[in-house]
C-alpha cells in the first residue's frame, strides 16, 4: 500500500495562506509529540532516483522546542481530545 506524499505545490498552497511572518514549526513523532524548529531545506534524490525535497530542523541545542501544544496534536489526529477529570469535593481536616 502506497500513501500520496506531499509535494512542494501542496505545500506552498498550503502556506499560501499563512502569515509570511509566522514562524514555522516542524511537528514530530505522533506517540511522544514535538515541536521543533525548522532550519534547512534541501534538494537531492530518492533512493529511485525521483526528485525529492527536505526539510530539516537545526543543529543547534535549542531546535526542540519542547512537547506539541495539546490542541495541535489533536488537530493533527495524534492524540483524542482529553477533557479534565471532574472535580470531587475536597474532605476537611478532620476527615469528615
Amino acid at each position: 500500500m502506497t500513501f500520496p506524499e506531499m509535494t512542494v505545490g501542496d505545500l506552498v498552497d498550503l502556506l499560501s495562506g499563512c502569515d509570511r511572518d509566522v514562524p514555522v514549526r516542524l511537528a514530530m513523532n505522533p506517540f511522544f509529540p514535538m515541536a521543533h524548529r525548522l532550519a534547512q531545506i534541501t534538494q537531492s534524490v530518492d533512493q529511485t532516483g525521483r526528485p525529492v525535497v527536505y526539510l530539516a530542523e537545526g543543529r543547534d541545542e535549542n531546535t526542540q522546542l519542547g512537547h506539541l501544544p495539546p490542541e495541535v496534536a489533536v488537530a493533527l489526529a495524534w492524540q483524542e481530545p482529553v477533557q479534565a477529570p471532574p472535580r470531587r469535593p475536597r474532605r476537611s481536616a478532620g476527615g469528615k
